[in-house]
């Protein structure tokens, strides 16, 4: 009688991808507890106020935060503004990930150190990270058919 799949030891790759979703569910969730700078935008929030600043990427906007004053006068380096004044909040990860992001009446998620290369972080707006009902990928977890 032949091995089913759930019989057979997992293949390296699986490892690796199980040891990634560890590590990035440990950044959410120190995301989530961490206060984060959010510069306000020239556009109007929900609110009335002054918005947070965001960018459009393929059809998904992207709140942008940064983890300290330092990483957002990177950011204004990077675009030529260092010079001007940046008004900005200070909100914890998880307000904006629950409450901002299902505001924003689009598909939305959060940028942080975005002109950091490397050492930044994208938490995209899916299952898991941001609430069900604001995830772009909630049809698949709704019929079924993610992992």
């Amino acid at each position: 009688m032949g091995r089913g799949a759930r019989d057979r030891p997992p293949a390296p790759e699986d490892s690796v991808v199980a040891g990634r979703r560890r590590a990035f569910a440990e950044l959410l969730g120190q995301f989530r507890r961490t206060a984060v700078l959010v510069p306000l935008g020239e556009g109007p929030g929900p609110d009335g106020e002054p918005g947070f600043l965001t960018a459009d990427l393929n059809g998904v906007r992207f709140i942008l935060a940064f983890s300290d004053e330092q990483a957002l006068a990177r950011y204004a380096q990077a675009r030529g503004e260092y010079a001007r004044e940046w008004a900005y909040r200070t909100v914890l990860g998880a307000r904006l990930l629950d409450v901002a992001v299902p505001a924003a009446g689009v598909p939305c998620g959060v940028a942080l150190d975005c002109a950091d290369g490397p050492d930044g972080m994208v938490f995209p707006p899916v299952v898991g990270v941001v609430p069900e009902h604001a995830a772009v990928d909630r049809d698949l977890y709704e019929k079924g058919d993610a992992a």
